[in-house]
């Protein structure tokens, strides 16, 4: 199921600076979230393991079931959304994986995707937004108003965006020390650029959800670009240093002026 990753100079680099010691495997099947066997196997490849939880009181009622799952004592690996590399400090060390939908990707973005988990790493932040949201997660989920999937999708896309705005300056920086990952950051951020300016008018339009357009919006954080109103207002200092509350409150004030649209 797993095989240990070799890494080239450049991303042995940005471990060694960021997360020293984290292990890169390629995973033969995708996955969104791992099977609870095929998780607890992993212990035969680390140290320890020490699983995660959280208080059920943080989800709504209608909180969908891998939510609940991750909340609770069993060992969660890996959550829809998590895109296709996934990292964890459940583990010692912390482990990052590449899951085979990577496959036939060029080698150049799947080398940033790594190196962007070890950056993520080096932030201390958790590896998903329940623990970033706690208890105010209800508050999103009554803000929202949109049921528990679009939450979900809302809330993955937000987190993503506070992640960004703490990585990019790091992305930004290897232009000079580390070009290849550096070039491949940006080629990323190119391809995304051309729709951006017109995904307002798509939501208004009814041509994309506003849970679609928040999550692509929010991916573009880390890579700088220039984001439409209303995501604009999440590429700020001010989320950065205030989080969820702020996320929050950004959800309320959007939906209410979507609503009077």
């Amino acid at each position: 199921m797993f095989d240990a990753r070799d890494l080239s100079r450049a991303l042995a680099a940005v471990r060694d600076e960021y997360a020293p010691g984290a292990v890169v495997l390629e995973c033969e099947q995708d996955f969104e979230t791992l099977a609870p066997d095929q998780a607890e196997s992993l212990g035969l490849l680390v140290d320890s393991l020490s699983p995660t939880s959280y208080p059920s009181e943080w989800l709504p009622d209608d909180a969908p079931h891998l939510l609940s799952q991750y909340a609770s004592t069993t060992f969660t690996i890996g959550m829809p959304g998590d895109g296709s590399v996934v990292w964890t400090r459940q583990t010692e060390p912390p482990l990052v994986f590449v899951k085979a939908r990577t496959q036939g990707s060029p080698e150049a973005f799947i080398d940033f995707l790594i190196a962007e988990a070890f950056v993520e790493l080096s932030t201390g932040e958790p590896e998903h937004f329940l623990p970033f949201f706690g208890e105010s997660y209800r508050d999103l989920d009554a803000a929202l108003d949109l049921g528990p999937v679009d939450t979900y999708q809302i809330a993955a896309a937000l987190y993503d965006a506070y992640l960004g705005l703490q990585t990019r300056e790091v992305f930004e920086s290897w232009e000079t020390t580390h070009p290849e990952l550096f070039d491949a950051w940006e080629d990323a951020g190119e391809r995304m650029e051309p729709r951006l300016s017109g995904l307002s008018r798509e939501v208004a339009l009814g041509k994309t959800e506003f849970a679609a357009a928040t999550e692509y919006a929010c991916s573009a954080v880390k890579h700088g670009l220039s984001l439409p109103a209303p995501f604009g207002a999440l590429d700020t200092q001010a989320y950065r240093e205030h989080g969820a509350p702020y996320a929050v409150k950004w959800a309320e004030k959007t939906i209410a002026r979507l609503r009077e649209d």
